[in-house]
């Protein structure tokens, strides 16, 4: 659409769009939040690290130097190539019996690997949840879940910026990109979990091998 700068409002009306997208479909996880501390206390403690992390390189300016075709090419290739591999673990665990403090925390360190461009958040905690044997659809909702707070922290950081930004204008635009997001965000939560009740991940990890070698290619050529 010749956009040759998106503009921070935009960002920041995607990420609204998504989190909404995210609380509406698992609202009944969320009131079980309430009910059940001890998830919401988990899930929490899962997605600290990656926003202390990730606030501390955007307030050192680090969070551009990763931005390249190279490293996005890099990143895509080898946690495809991870989630290939991870996908062949031997599965038996679920949430409600097997996500402990240990197992929210190990998944919690790896999502800070998302800050890296390339490394899919969702791809990279499925990749975790896998790793440590959890069933496809329970390492998906744990991703999702841990979308929540990360979500939450983002958006509010971003409108936070632009309250205090003088070039803030809402605009239509910016009122599409907050519904656009929330639809095809829903859309894709819905049909994505029943996709990997019958299937493996092997079509995401065909499109990331192949979309990795072309970027590479691309940035060596």
């Amino acid at each position: 659409l010749s956009f040759e700068n998106q503009k921070l409002e935009i960002d920041v009306g995607l990420h609204i769009g998504s989190f909404f997208a995210v609380i509406t479909y698992f609202r009944k996880d969320i009131f079980n939040f309430v009910k059940n501390k001890g998830l919401f206390t988990k899930i929490l403690l899962s997605s600290l690290p990656v926003m202390i992390v990730g606030y501390l390189l955007v307030k050192l300016n680090l969070i551009e130097q990763l931005r390249n075709v190279k490293i996005i090419g890099w990143t895509t290739l080898v946690f495809g190539i991870f989630l290939y591999f991870s996908d062949k673990c031997e599965t038996r665990k679920e949430i409600k019996d097997n996500f402990t403090f240990k197992s929210a925390f190990i998944i919690g360190l790896i999502q800070i690997l998302s800050l890296v461009p390339g490394v899919s958040r969702s791809g990279i905690t499925i990749t975790g949840g896998r790793f440590l044997k959890f069933k496809r659809y329970d390492s998906a909702k744990i991703s999702f879940l841990l979308s929540i707070p990360t979500l939450a922290a983002v958006s509010i950081f971003g409108f936070n910026n632009l309250l205090v930004s003088e070039n803030f204008n809402f605009s239509i635009l910016i009122l599409l990109s907050v519904v656009f997001s929330f639809v095809f965000s829903l859309i894709t939560i819905k049909y994505f979990l029943d996709y990997i009740k019958k299937f493996s991940l092997n079509i995401f990890v065909i499109y990331r091998i192949v979309l990795g070698v072309v970027l590479i290619l691309t940035a060596y050529l």
